[in-house]
């Protein structure tokens, strides 16, 4: 039996994250309930400021080498994991900020109508006298720190877990708090807590067939480690029906994660049925974690079955894109548009992934980090726009004129839309030719044509909101822009700038993702 061996300083930023969610716990149970907001966003915020600054910190120290494994080998420090990591840290604040949104606005019969997007009583029926009591007596939801931090402790562990166990763990650890924070939105009860019951139950589907791929490789290699399978690929049959079988199990549970077709089902009515704040924050970091996983199973356990995987994925992407794009493009509500946005998105990235080459590494965590921002940005828009009962009118034909009264939130929105359709100046220009030239090098010409196509398509209903917003007259009752408190002034300064930076000067991060491209194994 080997003494296990933990090297604290490696698994810091980690370790400060899951510290703060535990630290959040105790102030739940012993803090006086007035007292909770401020300390609760206090600790978040320091928690992940804490937290990059120690992935910098790891960065600089780990330098000019190829990373150092922690914990026996269950978790790497490598300079992709330590990129994810602090992408995810940056996303998790932002994240918080938009969470810890509460600005009042008018005093109604019900309580305090303004910006706080949760529920006061999650366990109350809806519509029940419990709850109409709690919301009119100005109860705040606080439990959604330190579930937020506990899901962004999964999400930086899942991408650096270097054991097919350690990634499920994370897995479930940034999956659990999600599937409860879905549930807590203020209006919509029964349309949140639907979009939580899905997730969870789809969720633990894709759960158990990971859980299952990892069984069926642990009985071909004998091992969960992943420079383990890749050895026992090398030395073995590579082509046996048990790794294959775990491989297309494992493929399904973190295909699930990212949302790509046929494994898209619950986006749509969890993106528009969870607060908006965690749809922004779920929308970004868990693809971030998911694809960072992916990367590193099949760039270091399988790279050896690239001819048996690549395949699968190819259709896949295509599908994907497919069948994001023509099924935006019949949307007529904005959240649902933006979810099948990010289904196609998700087959963007998939051809990063595909093309099985260092750029393809590099690329891809470009594109997550530029798409983390934009996606951010964007809920944080759609969050501000309220109808005449304080609820968030997300249905586009009450979008009209809307960038005509309110420039500013047109013009930023409009930012976001064209990242998203790829236009050259904005971060999903950069982002996208950078996944098409890398799978062009890796030989997928096929698929980046596709891929083109389908950006072309894409940028239709992209096009389409703006000329809705600046170019149609508005409906009888539109629906206002609230002023929001500065956290989410903040959010919305900050990702329209980074989108429109990495457009114009991408160079910076280019060179930082390029230097990451390389996992130990």
């Amino acid at each position: 039996m080997v003494t296990p061996s933990i090297e604290y300083g490696l698994l810091s930023p980690m370790l400060i994250v899951f510290g703060v969610g535990v630290a959040g716990v105790l102030v739940e149970a012993f803090l006086p309930r007035p007292a909770r907001y401020r300390v609760q966003v206090a600790l978040a915020l320091g928690g992940l400021l804490a937290a990059v600054v120690a992935v910098v910190l790891l960065a600089r120290d780990l330098h000019g080498t190829p990373g150092r494994p922690a914990v026996l080998g269950s978790v790497v420090l490598d300079a992709p994991a330590l990129f994810l990591q602090g992408t995810i840290a940056v996303v998790g604040a932002l994240g918080i900020l938009l969470i810890a949104e509460r600005q009042p606005r008018t005093a109604t019969q019900d309580g305090i109508a303004g910006l706080d997007g949760f529920t006061p009583q999650a366990s109350a029926v809806p519509g029940s006298v419990a709850e109409k009591m709690a919301t009119k007596s100005g109860v705040m939801q606080t439990e959604v720190f330190p579930l937020t931090m506990f899901a962004i402790g999964g999400m930086l562990l899942f991408p650096a877990a270097d054991d097919l166990l350690t990634m499920f763990i994370a897995l479930e650890v940034l999956s659990l708090p999600l599937y409860l924070l879905c549930g807590l939105a203020r209006h919509r009860r029964l349309l949140s807590q639907e979009a939580s019951m899905k997730y969870f139950l789809l969720g633990a589907f894709s759960s158990a067939f990971f859980l299952y791929g990892a069984a069926m490789l642990y009985g071909y290699a004998g091992t969960l480690d992943l420079a383990g399978i890749a050895t026992a690929v090398d030395t073995k049959a590579p082509n046996t029906p048990l790794a294959l079988i775990g491989v297309a199990l494992l493929l399904v549970g973190v295909l699930f994660k990212v949302g790509a077709v046929p494994f898209h089902s619950w986006i749509p009515d969890v993106y528009q049925g969870a607060p908006t704040a965690i749809t922004a924050f779920m929308a970004a970091g868990t693809k971030i974690a998911a694809f960072g996983a992916m990367l590193r199973i099949f760039y270091v356990a399988l790279p050896q079955l690239r001819d048996d995987w690549r395949p699968v994925l190819w259709a896949i992407a295509i599908l994907t894109m497919v069948v994001g794009t023509i099924t935006a493009v019949t949307q007529t509500d904005v959240k649902r548009m933006l979810a099948y946005s990010a289904v196609a998105h998700s087959g963007f990235i998939l051809t990063g992934v595909i093309a099985a080459n260092p750029a393809g590494v590099s690329s891809t965590l470009f594109y997550l980090f530029a798409y983390g921002f934009s996606t951010l940005g964007a809920f944080a828009v759609v969050g501000l726009v309220r109808n005449a009962a304080d609820e968030e009118e997300t249905s586009m034909a009450q979008w009209a004129g809307l960038g005509r009264r309110y420039p500013i939130v047109g013009v930023v929105f409009s930012l976001f839309l064209l990242a998203f359709a790829g236009i050259p100046l904005t971060s999903g220009f950069v982002s996208k030719f950078a996944v098409f030239k890398a799978a062009g090098e890796g030989g997928a010409i096929p698929l980046v044509i596709i891929g083109v196509i389908a950006s072309a398509v894409a940028a239709y209903f992209y096009v389409r909101v703006i000329v809705l917003m600046f170019f149609t007259d508005p409906p009888e009752r539109a629906p206002e822009v609230v002023v929001p408190s500065g956290l989410t002034t903040a959010v919305i300064t900050v990702t329209a700038a980074v989108t429109f930076a990495l457009g114009a000067l991408p160079q910076p991060l280019l060179d930082l993702a390029n230097n990451a491209e390389t996992f130990l194994r």
